[in-house]
């Protein structure tokens, strides 16, 4: 594998798992990467990673150095990145970050920023694993890895999968989404995209399926559903029924979306807070195929990294 140089950023919350992080740099270095900027880990300032000025400055410093790196690199998520969104350099972000072989990478919390620099200047960025959780985890996910350096090098990024869908056809359109709660949060703001025909992709942790429920449903009341081509279903981890939600699932969820909506809810993708997450360029072009419930999405403009 080629050598790739890897910034670390960490504008969320405070990384309570130091050794997970420091592992995760050591796994990156042991595959021939360098890392920079490792001081973020250990910087923290009440349950943050940092002042709202030194969280910040991780993303508008991007907008002036002399030499990119190859990824951007989130070290976890949290809470703190709706704090940044109005004082975001986005303008100069993007005269630097435009059109470059550059991934910023990140998940969860890191959702907002992602979209807002779709929103503002339409920066395309990465829906992908970050140091601590994923490459730093007790045991690291092959799955993971490949997906990612794929679509990080890879014109077209292409991932397959089996769902319990009973949607079928072909849908072409924008991808974007992520963290579902996150997605949420923008509602109303400047930083929520808005665009016709997207393939909104969702996924989240620590929300039962009622929560769930709602959020969608928030979103379909504020007309944002009504926009949107498709939906696809990543991983909803830490989540516990009871007896009390009597028959209530995510399957019920799922349904009562497409009976509400007439979207098609393609289920099942690997994505999300689980071990195992594919990587996805949010903001770039994509087509969504199901057929006896085989599904594959492909997307495309998205930034490749330098052979």
């Amino acid at each position: 594998m080629i050598s790739r140089s890897v910034r670390l950023i960490s504008p969320s919350g405070y990384c309570h798992n130091q050794p997970a992080a420091l592992q995760g740099i050591a796994r990156l270095r042991a595959a021939g990467h360098q890392v920079e900027n490792e001081q973020v880990i250990t910087r923290r300032f009440q349950r943050f990673a940092g002042t709202d000025a030194e969280r910040l400055a991780d993303i508008n410093q991007l907008a002036s150095l002399s030499t990119l790196p190859d990824v951007v690199l989130a070290v976890r998520g949290g809470y703190g990145a709706s704090r940044l969104l109005e004082s975001i350099d986005y303008i100069g972000l993007q005269r630097r970050l435009l059109n470059q072989p550059l991934a910023l990478c990140g998940h969860s919390d890191f959702t907002a920023i992602q979209l807002a620099l779709l929103a503002q200047v339409g920066l395309i960025t990465f829906s992908a694993p970050m140091l601590a959780g994923n490459f730093g985890a007790a045991t690291l996910s092959e799955f993971t890895l490949h997906h990612f350096w794929q679509a990080l090098t890879s014109p077209t990024v292409e991932v397959t999968w089996q769902s319990e869908t009973p949607d079928e056809g072909e849908w072409q359109g924008m991808l974007w989404g992520g963290n579902l709660a996150m997605i949420c949060s923008l509602i109303g703001t400047p930083w929520m995209p808005q665009f016709e025909n997207g393939i909104l992709v969702i996924e989240d942790v620590n929300e039962h399926p009622f929560r769930i429920e709602r959020m969608l449903i928030q979103l379909q009341q504020s007309g944002i559903l009504a926009r949107q081509r498709a939906i696809i279903t990543g991983s909803f981890t830490s989540t516990a029924l009871t007896e009390y939600d009597n028959g209530f699932d995510f399957s019920t969820v799922w349904q009562r979306l497409r009976d509400t909506t007439g979207l098609p809810l393609i289920c099942g993708l690997e994505f999300g807070h689980a071990a195992d997450t594919v990587t996805l360029p949010l903001g770039a072009s994509a087509r969504l195929a199901v057929s006896q419930g085989h599904a594959r999405l492909q997307a495309t403009g998205h930034p490749v990294l330098r052979e």
